[in-house]
């Protein structure tokens, strides 16, 4: 039976910037981003050097649907959302954090990036994050939700070897397959048509269990969980361990190393006489 792990925080994102990308400034990229902001202020106050280097993606712009379900306010109709969140919190905050007012593909250069948020609602552009991810090195953090439940998992991208964590579609293939995308619900064209198909809350408290992984991460330089299931129905929130036997349950087995063949010897010769 495979006993849990313990996985360290790589030593360079202790000792500088974490180089950090969120993909998505929607319903929950709108309510990460300002905790991310908190946390990167809470880092150099704590005495690391470097705190957060952030770039957002995101093509969409606000709407009057995303007006009080999303971080965004009636005067901000119109503005790309990527741009005006990055714009607010480079403001308030000091930061130099950049925007892309752009979708995520698999061409998108996310190799060089620490650690990879997915804030995305449709599983294609889960997907496309993962074909980007191709060679990383970083961790990519899922965070999505249906209208009363969501996950956070965190996993290292595909081009992570020896010790690499699952990721979400490592756990949850379906979650990455296109094909799911088109049973879902059409988007609303109403702020109460939306109400209505999902909670007001759900983005937030998926938010709040990526903020608490981040910031367990920083102040213990470790791994504590593979992420967390929230469902707001039942007013549980479960932690997935980082633990193999809790990965098999969903049907991911952690890969057997190599085993190494013995080089075969030469038969010796006799010397000649």
């Amino acid at each position: 039976m495979n006993a849990p792990i313990l996985h360290n925080v790589p030593s360079h994102m202790m000792s500088g910037a974490w180089r950090v990308v969120v993909v998505g400034a929607g319903g929950t990229g709108s309510a990460v981003l300002p905790s991310l902001a908190r946390l990167h202020h809470a880092m150099l106050e704590l005495g690391h050097p470097g705190g957060i280097e952030c770039t957002v993606y995101d093509d969409d712009r606000v709407s009057p649907t995303n007006v009080g379900r999303q971080g965004f306010y009636p005067n901000d109709v119109g503005q790309y959302k990527a741009a005006l969140i990055v714009n607010r919190i480079n403001m308030l905050m000091g930061t130099n954090w950049e925007a892309r007012t752009s979708r995520v593909n698999s061409g998108s250069n996310l190799h060089a990036a620490d650690l990879v948020i997915g804030c995305v609602d449709t599983r294609a552009a889960r997907r496309a994050i993962l074909q980007s991810l191709t060679y990383g090195r970083g961790y990519y953090l899922d965070c999505g939700n249906d209208a009363d439940t969501g996950q956070v998992i965190l996993g290292h991208a595909p081009g992570v070897g020896a010790g690499r964590l699952p990721h979400v579609g490592d756990l949850f293939p379906e979650l990455v397959d296109p094909r799911g995308d088109a049973a879902d619900e059409t988007p609303s064209c109403s702020m109460a048509d939306a109400l209505r198909k999902q909670s007001l809350v759900i983005n937030q408290a998926i938010a709040v269990q990526a903020f608490n992984l981040l910031w367990t991460m920083f102040r213990t330089g470790r791994v504590p969980f593979s992420g967390f299931f929230v469902n707001l129905k039942t007013g549980r929130t479960s932690p997935v361990p980082l633990d193999p036997s809790a990965w098999a349950r969903f049907g991911y087995e952690v890969p057997k190393p190599a085993v190494k063949k013995k080089a075969r010897k030469s038969p010796k010769t006799s010397a000649a006489l």
